[in-house]
C-alpha cells in the first residue's frame, strides 16, 4: 500500500458505486490500509473514511468522533445488526463529494458487528452523530453516497453546489 490510494476519490470516480468486499487477511496490509485511510481523513478534516473513497474495494472504515476522546476506531466487515425505529434528519458532508451537504435521515441508534485490525469480533451499540457518521461510511462501502439518500431536490441543490465547487477549483 502506498501513499498514491491516499488520494480521496470524488464523485464521478465508478469506484464510489462499487460494493467492497470482506477482509479476509488480518495482516501488516490492513494496518498500512488503515493508517493511510486516517492520515487522508485527518488530512481532509472528516470525521470518517471508507476504503472505497481511497479507490480500495476492502470492507474497512475509519472514524472519530470530533465530540469525544477523537480515539481513532476502526471496524472491517461492519455491518448494522440493528437498528432503532426512530430516526433523525440532519446535514451530512462527505469528502468524496466536496462543498456539498444534504439533509439525510438514519436510524438514532445502531448496533454494528464487525472487526478489529487482529481479526477480534467487536459490537458497538452507537448514538446520535458517531451512529451517523458509522452508517455513512458502511454506506460507502455498499456503493452510495449521501446523494442517493437525498431527495431529488436535495441532490439538485447539493449537485449544483459540486459542480460550482469543481469548476471553481479548476480556474
Amino acid at each position: 500500500m502506498d501513499r498514491a490510494f491516499a488520494e480521496i476519490r470524488t464523485l464521478g470516480d465508478p469506484v464510489l458505486k462499487e460494493q467492497a468486499k470482506p477482509v479476509v487477511s488480518f495482516d501488516d496490509r490492513l494496518v498500512r490500509l488503515a493508517t493511510l485511510m486516517s492520515e487522508a481523513m485527518d488530512r481532509e478534516e472528516g470525521v470518517g473514511l471508507a476504503a472505497t473513497q481511497l479507490g480500495v474495494l476492502t470492507r474497512l472504515i475509519v472514524w472519530r468522533h470530533p465530540d469525544e476522546d477523537d480515539v481513532l476506531r476502526v471496524l472491517a466487515n461492519p455491518e448494522i445488526v440493528e437498528q432503532s425505529e426512530s430516526c433523525s434528519v440532519a446535514s451530512e458532508g462527505c469528502l468524496s463529494v466536496p462543498g456539498a451537504s444534504v439533509e439525510v435521515s438514519r436510524p438514532d441508534e445502531i448496533l454494528v458487528a464487525g472487526f478489529d485490525l487482529n481479526g477480534g469480533m467487536i459490537e458497538l451499540l452507537l448514538q446520535g452523530l458517531v451512529a451517523r457518521i458509522v452508517q455513512h461510511e458502511i454506506d460507502h462501502l455498499d456503493g452510495r453516497l449521501i446523494l442517493d439518500r437525498a431527495t431529488p431536490e436535495e441532490r439538485r441543490r447539493a449537485m449544483k453546489d459540486f459542480r460550482e465547487r469543481t469548476a471553481a477549483a479548476q480556474q
